[in-house]
């Protein structure tokens, strides 16, 4: 019904635009636009769910567009290597283990049989959540729904991920050896999806160490003992058990083994000493601002329901989200430190700055 090109020249007609992005869990499409094209992006959007058009020379132009975005986010760039070969790593048995974006040989070997069954599969409106925010009425978007997305066919649903990542059984180590200016040290540990109720603990740990200038990484790697440029971490909401992931950017003349000796002190003292109360309570504060300021807004009101839908049980824990970091207790960081930081529970990807050739004229 709309030719190639046509969604985003008839969105931005009607004043609108978009956007999407995929992760190892989900694809987002978002569409913002003023309440007189609800009707139309409706139309729209069902007609690419039902009649996606693929277009040989589309495919292949998209083709390029992926393996150039492979090259940029993942070949040339250092941070991209490590990431995708600590991944590479720390999973051996479950599909987390693959990036996002595909190998080289995948973006190169799929077919057009292949994007037609995973489209017919993935983009069935079975398997998809959609969410409403703004200036609208219930009775007016189920009406829609209705109309629109109802008489699509339902498809068999993507085959359940029946693959379960073994407990690991000691430390593991990758080096990457490239071309860059300075090391690079990223270090996962396994833990649980975002329906472990101790995911809340998961979120508090991550502020505590490295939720801005004031945590406890940036003030002793950064700040105190300049081991570092940056001290990040933390946890993403998953579907099947995730990481807490670190990443250190090490300064000129440091090593990254001394990185590490800090790192795992700080990681000994939360699991030994209880954190102090003021400490505790402003991680807390930090958090629900977050959670609140996403509440202010349209989009991040869509955003909060589509992802507590899909990854937290049901849109309705957004309720009960506040409570939950509320009663996190010093007791609590203490005990799951003490569980995820383990030794045997941790991988170690480390960036080896080489030189570059030089290029012969």
């Amino acid at each position: 019904k709309y030719g190639p090109k046509q969604f985003d020249i008839q969105m931005e007609k009607a004043g609108g635009r978009n956007n999407a992005y995929t992760t190892r869990d989900v694809t987002v499409y978002t569409d913002w636009f003023p309440r007189s094209a609800l009707e139309l992006m409706f139309d729209m959007e069902a007609d690419r769910i039902r009649d996606l058009s693929f277009d040989p020379k589309i495919v292949e132009s998209e083709r390029g567009v992926v393996s150039s975005e492979r090259r940029t986010s993942v070949d040339n760039n250092p941070f991209g290597a490590l990431y995708e070969q600590l991944n590479a790593t720390a999973y051996i048995a479950h599909p987390y283990q693959w990036p996002v974006i595909g190998w080289a040989s995948d973006i190169e070997a799929w077919t057009m049989d292949d994007l037609k069954a995973h489209y017919r599969m993935g983009y069935a409106p079975n398997n998809c959540v959609v969410v409403v925010s703004g200036d609208v009425a219930p009775a007016e978007v189920i009406a829609l729904a209705k109309k629109y997305f109802e008489p699509i066919p339902s498809q068999d649903p993507p085959p359940p991920v029946r693959t379960v990542e073994p407990p690991q059984l000691g430390e593991r180590r990758v080096e990457v050896h490239r071309p860059a200016n300075l090391p690079m040290l990223m270090l996962s540990y396994h833990i649980g999806s975002a329906k472990d109720p101790d995911f809340p603990v998961y979120e508090l740990i991550e502020t505590l160490l490295a939720g801005g200038r004031s945590s406890r990484l940036h003030q002793r790697l950064v700040e105190k003992d300049q081991l570092v440029l940056s001290a990040g971490g933390g946890v993403r909401p998953s579907l099947d058990p995730g990481q807490f992931l670190f990443t250190f950017q090490v300064r000129s003349g440091r090593q990254p083994a001394d990185v590490e000796k800090a790192l795992y002190e700080e990681l000994d003292r939360l699991s030994k000493e209880p954190v102090p109360a003021e400490e505790l309570q402003k991680a807390k504060n930090q958090i629900l601002a977050d959670f609140y300021r996403q509440l202010k807004t349209i989009s991040g009101k869509a955003n909060l329901l589509g992802s507590y839908e899909v990854f937290y049980g049901g849109w309705g824990q957004i309720l009960q989200a506040p409570a939950q970091i509320e009663k996190v207790a010093a007791a609590d960081i203490q005990r799951v430190a003490a569980k995820i930081f383990s030794p045997r529970n941790r991988t170690v990807a480390t960036l080896i700055p080489e030189q570059r050739a030089e290029v012969k004229q």
